[in-house]
């Protein structure tokens, strides 16, 4: 016997018991493991509960015929378990067959079976199984990979936060989110204090290390889901905070601050002597008539606003303002 099949399951639908002596050992000859259904039922509940490979299928039975099988079978089918079915029948016209290909099946074979001609069959439908499977597998994969790929292209390659990528995409969503339920959102700008000095005192691997360190602190400061810390660019940071006003904003804004400060990351060309942040804020109730791009530019001009008040401090400026 050849086992060349593997473990391949064929479920043979037939209610003569000469045809199922003589289906099932021409199977068995070719190393394929046959199960038996007698009724149409029968046929789905065993396809239900063994998933076999390929269906050899009666379109007459002695409950619902084969075409009800057949399209019954298809509807239990996920995208990666496909079965092949071949239908039996003594029937030849063209309407017969296209009303079976119509049904879900794959290919017809004339009784009486041959030995020949089915095994052929059962090896063509094994060769289409294994293709659909693999390509399945292959689909599952690039899946897989594209959905890494787009969330790499959404983060940050030094700090590992968000990027302004993704910046920009969620605070379009979550301007929208927050208009329909008529909550204020605020944008919170930060950036690292005489850092180009930081850069040219203690060298650029250093200057990452720094940025690394406050992404952290300022990535700890958004525990929902809906706000988001990202870096802007450069030393600058970025948080949108969704159904959060001006005070909610400003303390947050001053915690980072604070946190940054705690860190006492030596800085001896800053007038403060450790790396400090300042701080820019504004909020909004967003509406209709208001712009995304209005509430960013506010902020902006509030975290111009801390640098020229001596840094080390936070800002705020009302939506428009600064313009």
């Amino acid at each position: 016997m050849s086992d060349k099949f593997g473990k391949l399951k064929a479920l043979v639908v037939e209610d003569s018991k000469v045809a199922i002596r003589a289906i099932t050992g021409y199977l068995e000859e070719i190393g394929v493991q046959p199960m038996i259904a007698e009724t149409g039922s029968a046929a789905v509940e065993l396809y239900r509960k063994e998933r076999p490979d390929i269906i050899l299928l009666d379109i007459i039975l002695p409950d619902i015929d084969g075409y009800e099988v057949a399209k019954q079978v298809r509807k239990l089918q996920g995208k990666d378990d496909w079965t092949a079915i071949i239908f039996l029948s003594v029937m030849s016209k063209d309407d017969d067959l296209a009303r079976g290909i119509q049904a879900g099946g794959d290919d017809y074979l004339m009784k009486p079976v041959g030995r020949v001609v089915l095994q052929a069959k059962v090896a063509a439908m094994y060769r289409l199984v294994r293709m659909q499977r693999a390509l399945v597998k292959l689909t599952e994969q690039l899946n897989e990979a594209n959905q890494e790929l787009h969330r790499i292209s959404l983060i940050d390659g030094l700090t590992g936060i968000a990027n302004r990528r993704l910046f920009d995409e969620t605070l379009v969503r979550e301007w929208r989110r927050c208009a329909r339920l008529q909550k204020p959102i605020s944008i919170v700008m930060l950036d690292v204090d005489f850092f180009k000095k930081y850069n040219d005192k203690y060298g650029h691997q250093a200057g990452d290390e720094c940025l690394k360190t406050i992404a952290k602190q300022v990535a700890s400061a958004v525990p929902r889901a809906s706000d988001l810390a990202a870096r802007y660019g450069g030393e600058e940071f970025v948080l949108i905070l969704s159904e959060t006003d001006e005070e909610g904003a400003r303390r947050v804004a001053n915690r980072i601050r604070q946190m940054v400060v705690g860190l006492k990351m030596v800085h001896e060309d800053s007038q403060h002597g450790y790396i400090t942040l300042s701080c820019g804020v504004s909020s909004v109730l967003p509406g209709e008539e208001l712009s995304v791009d209005k509430l960013v530019k506010s902020a902006d001009n509030a975290l111009y606003l801390a640098k020229k008040h001596g840094r080390n401090a936070v800002a705020y400026l009302n939506y428009g303002q600064g313009d």
